[in-house]
């Protein structure tokens, strides 16, 4: 099993990776930021420097790396900046983290043929793990719970 971490904006859009053949399962998370400990309000303040990720674990022999960049670019507007849609902030801005030289060349080849077919207006940020934790407990399957209560 294999980690891919992406910031698509709210991380409650974990369940846009629902079905897809190879994920495993998803965790709301922060990370980027300097604070290996943070709390949802301060994320939402703006200066801690995390983002609202979503945490993949997947199965590589189903889905390549590569494949789970392709998937990030699907799931979001990779041309608005710090937001997605009605989410506004640094918090949701387009970022992938990786772990390995090998992930970090993937992403930016992958970034580079996005950036070429949407002239030069892709926002993604490819940058090194850091600080990741896990986001409080009732923002993990938000809009499954969601769902739920109607």
């Amino acid at each position: 099993m294999k980690i891919f971490i992406g910031g698509i904006g709210c991380f409650w859009d974990e369940a846009k990776y629902d079905g897809i053949a190879g994920i495993i399962s998803t965790e709301c998370g922060y990370c980027g930021g300097e604070d290996p400990n943070v709390t949802y309000k301060a994320v939402c303040g703006g200066d801690t420097g995390h983002i609202e990720v979503v945490k993949v674990e997947y199965d590589e022999k189903i889905k390549s790396y590569e494949e789970m960049v392709r998937l990030f670019f699907k799931l979001h507007d990779s041309t608005q900046v710090n937001r997605q849609g009605t989410y506004v902030g640094i918090q949701y801005r387009s970022e992938i983290f990786y772990n390995t030289e090998d992930e970090k060349n993937i992403a930016e080849k992958v970034l580079n043929e996005m950036n070429k077919k949407l002239d030069g207006k892709v926002s993604t940020k490819i940058s090194k793990e850091k600080n990741y934790c896990k986001a409080e407990g009732y923002h993990q399957k938000y809009e499954q719970k969601k769902s739920l209560k109607y």
